[in-house]
């Protein structure tokens, strides 16, 4: 295992702006746009949930590894963060269900970090300045040469990834006598919304993200889950254009995070990158319906553009976000097809929204 404590590391954001810390993990370089999320536990959730690929994440916690690495904690197969930025680095863990130190996850995942940095005022500087990309090295300390290097990396406005976290072949989950059949749109999914389905007694059939609607249609469904992921919702014509087929043929459907935003484009509803965006586990959301108010957790960089929705004829307003009023939830006028911005099978995380689940399989059952 490194001896990272004695090696340096930088951290270089795109307007110029140097950190200087010591590395975690491997030694090397690495790049991504840079995020914080302000979740106080969970950094292995965080470290797995496809939605984060790409991106360099920034913890507002300050204390990082101190319970361990567990293979249960994790939402995919592997580490899909680009990068970490932290303050305290705990190789030493005190939980006995770990498996390892985050030491040795990262560099049997490759994965490249820095800590010792202020992570308070880096946080204050990207609220101020906006998401950006950023670069993290270990191996090289010069300034220009690791500017130069960044500049090469293309904004995430634009981006398609979800192609590259999906499945790549068709997969079950759950019990195959389950009295409901959900066919499942993989963007990038986390593995706890499949446990949430299986829960509540589905069979899910989990499909590659470029799968058609008649391809999944062959498995004759009772609804379609549309998942999260990462990268620009705009790019993805091929989401959308299943998504409209889904809706042409009147089939229940439910969408978490990209798929909430998958379902909008469908319905001509645009998109847009946020100044920053909403990454944590205590987001404030009101359900309009229903007249209740929930704590949320939330991953995501881009949202639905509420004057689109506020003018259209096809969508309503569910949900809404009470820090800055965003659109949080959507249902699709005179369709069985409704999905939210944030994520409710959050785990770890509150459970104010796991009624969202129990309300899809109503609506599949009729």
């Amino acid at each position: 295992m490194t001896n990272y404590s004695k090696l340096p590391a930088i951290l270089v954001l795109e307007d110029g702006t140097v950190f200087h810390g010591k590395a975690a993990g491997k030694i090397g370089t690495t790049t991504g746009e840079i995020c914080f999320n302000t979740g106080t536990t969970g950094y292995q959730e965080i470290f797995t949930d496809p939605s984060y690929y790409a991106q360099i994440m920034v913890t507002t916690n300050a204390h990082i590894g101190n319970y361990g690495i567990d293979d249960e904690d994790e939402e995919s197969r592997k580490i899909q963060i680009a990068g970490l930025v932290c303050k305290n680095y705990n190789i030493n863990y005190s939980r006995k269900m770990a498996d390892q130190s985050i030491q040795n996850y990262f560099e049997e995942e490759n994965l490249v970090g820095i800590s010792d940095i202020d992570t308070r005022s880096l946080v204050r500087h990207i609220r101020s300045k906006g998401a950006m990309n950023a670069i993290i090295s270990s191996e090289n300390l010069d300034v220009d040469s690791l500017k130069a290097e960044l500049a090469k990396v293309p904004s995430m406005a634009g981006l398609e990834l979800s192609s590259q976290v999906s499945t790549t072949e068709p997969y079950y989950y759950g019990e195959e006598g389950a009295p409901t059949r959900i066919a499942v749109l993989d963007l990038g999914i986390k593995k706890n919304i499949l446990r949430n389905f299986d829960s509540r007694q589905v069979y899910a059939k989990v499909f590659p993200a470029k799968t058609t609607f008649a391809e999944m249609q062959e498995w004759n469904p009772d609804g379609f889950f549309i998942s999260n992921g990462p990268g620009d919702p705009a790019a993805m014509d091929y989401a959308i254009q299943t998504v409209k087929d889904i809706l042409a043929a009147d089939k229940p459907m439910f969408g978490i995070c990209l798929g909430h935003q998958i379902l909008a484009l469908a319905n001509d509803i645009r998109t847009q990158k946020m100044h920053n965006g909403h990454r944590g586990i205590n987001h404030p959301v009101k359900n309009i319906i229903a007249n209740r108010c929930e704590i949320t957790s939330q991953n995501h960089g881009f949202g639905v553009v509420a004057e689109d929705i506020e003018k259209s004829d096809k969508v309503e307003i569910t949900h809404v976000n009470l820090n800055d009023n965003s659109i949080e939830g959507i249902r699709v006028k005179g369709k069985n097809a409704f999905s939210v911005q944030y994520h409710p099978e959050s785990s770890p995380g509150p459970h104010d929204s796991r009624y969202l689940f129990d309300d899809f399989i109503a609506m599949v059952k009729g």
